[in-house]
Order: C-alpha cells, then structure tokens, then sequence
C-alpha cells in the first residue's frame, strides 16, 4: 500500500510539473502576440482548467485505490439482486438427488437439509440442523412429505434472519440467494470397492478348484449356463469320442 501511495505521489509531482510548464509556455506567448490579449488570457485559462482536472483526476484515482471513494465503496456492496430462477436451478438439482424418480419440482427433508449443509446455510451457530428440520416442517402442508419451490423460498426467509442477524429480510434472503446459486450436491462420503490382497485372491479365478474353475474360462469370463450345468450331448457320438464333427472334412478330402 505504501508503495502504490509513494508512486501515486510521483505521477502528481510529474503530473503538477507538466502542468506549469504548460502554462510557462502560454505565459511566453503572451510576450510574442502583440494582439489578440483576450485569446491569450482564454488559452491561459484553458490550461489551468485542464491542469485543475487532472489534479483531480489523480486524486480520485488514489481514493479509490485506498477505497476511501464513495464510488468505491458503493460499487463493491451494491450488486445486482439474485434471480429466483438462479435459485430454481440449483433446487431441482438438490431435489433430485439420490432419487431416480424426483421430477425436481418437489424436495423432500433429507434433501433440504442437504442443501442447507453444502450451501454452508447452516454454521452450526445461528442456524442449526434442528433450526432446518422445524423450518421444513412449518412450511410443509400438513400431510405432505415434501415441499415445491415456492414453500423452499418461505423457508429461506424463515431461516435469513437467523442466519444473519442484523439483516433485514429482503437482505438476508438475497444473501442466501447468493451461497444457493451456482451449487450442486456435494458427492460426500461415497462408498468405493475395496483394494486389499485377501480380495484380490478371492477373485482371481486362475486360483478357483474343482467345480468353480469350470466356471470360468482362461481369461477370467464366466461361461454361462454351460459352466453351471451339465447339457447332454445330443450329437448321436457315444461319450468321450474326440472325432466329433470331423466327417464331413474327411469327405471333402476324399
């Protein structure tokens, strides 16, 4: 920071610098015209203006830079307000989570809670577990198991001031908006197959004895039915015969 307000200080020592030299040489041009002293004293009028409007140029650019400029600060708080349809977006992809059947359309408890969790609308401080399960049941028709979107918006504005206090609750809602958008369903805790040697020994098959290993061809396949069970040979050869099928190449020999 100090680095920026000593090179800000430089640009304003060139920047004044320049400007009186400017007006030196509207000064000496005054000595050379001999008429027309109204157009000088308006040209030395011009330069000191535009002298005045860059001192005041630069001094805007270092308020702002400091963030001591009214601009400044308005324009960092004052962002434009979230779409529900934003929001909408981001609640048929929690509704539809872990459930094949969900339309998107409605969102049961479990999947509320999820949403206020990886949306990080519960802190564990103001807004709780317990705070999102009351909330759910109060804004749920009495018989219902699930809530629309319209029920989800009452309860972001039950839960807003709770979960900024000091908010109003258009502000509060806005700034859930803001963690909701954008966010999807955190995949957490997925369970993996596991990797161990006692695993990989029970399911290599090069390994298997006996019936099992008729299962199973040398590339680790299962046969099918022919590996389960026992189909009677049907061909009209008596049993254990290694001709089989070789007549007809015998014929075309011949």
């Amino acid at each position: 920071m100090s680095l920026m307000v000593l090179g800000g200080t430089l640009s304003l020592l060139l920047l004044l610098l320049s400007t009186h030299q400017h007006r030196c040489r509207h000064r000496s041009r005054a000595w050379e015209w001999q008429r027309g002293g109204k157009e000088v004293e308006e040209k030395e009028e011009e330069g000191g203006q535009e002298g005045r409007a860059a001192v005041s140029d630069f001094r805007d650019f270092l308020q702002l830079a400091t963030g001591k400029h009214p601009a400044a600060s308005s324009s960092s708080m004052a962002e434009g307000p979230v779409s529900t349809s934003e929001v909408e977006t981001s609640f048929q992809k929690f509704a539809v989570h872990g459930d094949s059947k969900a339309t998107g359309k409605e969102m049961n408890g479990k999947n509320f809670a999820k949403i206020c969790k990886d949306c990080l609308i519960i802190d564990g401080k103001n807004v709780t577990t317990t705070d999102v399960d009351i909330v759910f049941t109060k804004v749920k028709s009495k018989s219902a198991r699930v809530i629309t979107f319209e029920q989800f918006i009452m309860a972001l504005t039950e839960l807003g001031p709770k979960r900024y206090k000091g908010k109003s609750k258009e502000e509060a809602l806005q700034l859930l908006y803001g963690l909701i958008v954008g966010k999807e369903p955190a995949n957490a805790g997925i369970t993996r197959p596991a990797k161990a040697a006692a695993v990989d020994r029970l399911t290599d098959t090069s390994k298997y004895t006996g019936t099992h290993k008729e299962r199973f061809g040398e590339s680790g396949k299962g046969k099918g039915k022919v590996g389960r069970e026992d189909i009677p040979d049907m061909s009209g050869y008596v049993a254990a015969y290694k001709g089989s099928g070789s007549y007809d190449d015998k014929v075309k020999e011949s």
